[in-house]
C-alpha cells in the first residue's frame, strides 16, 4: 500500500521559499542574530540600554571580550551603529540601525511571550 504525503500549504510555502532565496530564511535570520548573547544585546540596545558598561551590568555572565566581540560582529552585520564621542574618558554610544530596529517588533513580541508563559507562572 502506497502511503501518500500530504503537504500543508505553510509547508509549501515554505519549501518555495528555500528553493527562490537559496536557503531557510530561519537559519539566515539566526546566522545574524542567533547565539547565546547577541538576542540579549541587541534587546537591551532596543530598548535603550546603549552603552558598553550599561550592557555588561545586564549581562554580568558575557565576558567583557565576549560583548565586545558579539557587538562588532552585529556592527559588520549592519544591525548596530557605534558611534565614538572624542571625550576622556571615551564615550561609546550603541544604536540599532535601520536594519536593526526592523527587528524591534519581534523582540517585543519575545519579551510579551516571555511574560504570558514563563515569568507569569513563577509567581
Amino acid at each position: 500500500m502506497k502511503i501518500e504525503e500530504k503537504n500543508s500549504e505553510r509547508f509549501t510555502t515554505m519549501v518555495e521559499n528555500i528553493k527562490k532565496y537559496g536557503g531557510c530564511p530561519v537559519s539566515a535570520t539566526l546566522k545574524l542574530i542567533g547565539g547565546k548573547w547577541k538576542p540579549l544585546i541587541l534587546y537591551f540596545i532596543s530598548v535603550d540600554v546603549n552603552r558598553f558598561g550599561q550592557l555588561q551590568r545586564m549581562m554580568p555572565d558575557c565576558s567583557k571580550r565576549m560583548m565586545t566581540v558579539q557587538l562588532r560582529e552585529l556592527e559588520n552585520d549592519g544591525l548596530v551603529h557605534r558611534e565614538v564621542f572624542a571625550e576622556v574618558p571615551p564615550k561609546v554610544i550603541y544604536t540599532l540601525t535601520e536594519k536593526g530596529e526592523s527587528l524591534r517588533p519581534l523582540f517585543s513580541m519575545l519579551s510579551q511571550w516571555g511574560i504570558d508563559n514563563i515569568l507569569k507562572k513563577k509567581v
